[in-house]
């Protein structure tokens, strides 16, 4: 009976994967929404602000930043990564406010060489701190298509999503004394550029340079946020789900065992683990479950 019950378990998860695999449509408008920050030519507004493309060669990379500012929303964009060597390189989407005690949430890609995957950077900074990295490959190719890549940010926690599944969750412990981002308004960016000092295999896999340009591809950014206009808040969207759901949103049991199974499966470093790192004890949040 326990193995009839564990099967049919794993059946409704497969199930619940599958459908969070499907994309979902969005209406944002780079030409509208995103300034280009760097990298002139290199970035490049398509298709009457549906697509964006962002390259990165010996001389430059590329990145762009919203035009306004958020204090918390869900924010999501399609990204297809560089393919083929990709050594060397990083491609990002980020939320971050200004300042040495600034407010951040990462989303970085880490480049690899051909056949081997990419390595998914996500860090948190709250009152410029930082150090809360994991570290994650993907189950499926970030090159071959478009795929959904979200930043959930309430005031109780930030949900980390891929195709709506959700692969870290970042809780307010402020009660514990744990600084978490909630009072700094931040814009989004995205960049692409070169690292290869550290981003593949801590530097020692170089920037193959006959490869380049580099490219990646951004579509259907959408905001559903608090925006900020003259330290006003507006509640504003671009897409088509206009709610303020995300403002109180957590994880159901479905949404938590989808991100046990990236976590046991796909996950590849979690701060949390690394005692040699902390040898005088792990950060406060880690003694709280990461499944809230």
């Amino acid at each position: 009976m326990k193995g009839t019950s564990y099967l049919s378990f794993k059946v409704r998860l497969t199930v619940l994967l599958m459908a969070a695999l499907v994309s979902t449509t969005f209406a944002g408008n780079f030409k509208n929404d995103m300034d280009i920050t760097f990298g002139g030519a290199r970035a490049n507004i398509l298709n009457g602000g549906q697509d964006l493309t962002l390259s990165l060669d010996q001389y430059s990379g590329s990145g762009f930043q919203s035009k306004h500012e958020y204090l918390f929303g869900r924010f999501d964009i399609q990204l297809k990564l560089v393919p083929g060597n990709s050594a060397g390189t990083v491609t990002t989407f980020y939320l971050s406010s200004q300042g040495a005690a600034h407010d951040e949430i990462d989303f970085e890609f880490l480049g690899n060489s051909s056949g081997n995957p990419y390595t998914i950077h996500t860090n948190v900074f709250a009152q410029g701190k930082g150090n809360k990295e994991q570290q994650f490959h993907l189950w499926f190719d970030p090159t071959a298509a478009f795929h959904t890549y979200t930043i959930l940010w309430n005031s109780q926690r930030i949900i980390f999503l891929i195709d709506n599944i959700p692969i870290r969750v970042f809780s307010n412990n402020e009660a514990s004394g744990v600084a978490f981002p909630k009072s700094q308004p931040m814009r989004v960016y995205a960049s692409l550029w070169n690292a290869d000092d550290w981003a593949t295999q801590g530097g020692r896999v170089k920037t193959d340079w006959t490869k380049a340009p580099f490219t990646a591809s951004y579509r259907n950014f959408n905001a559903i946020a608090n925006m900020v206009v003259g330290g006003n808040q507006v509640p504003t969207s671009s897409g088509i789900n206009d709610n303020q759901a995300w403002s109180s949103q957590g994880l159901d049991a479905a949404g938590r065992n989808r991100l046990r199974w990236v976590q046991s499966k796909h996950m590849i470093y979690n701060y949390c683990d690394d005692r040699n790192r902390f040898p005088n004890g792990l950060p406060t949040e880690c003694k709280q479950s990461r499944f809230l």
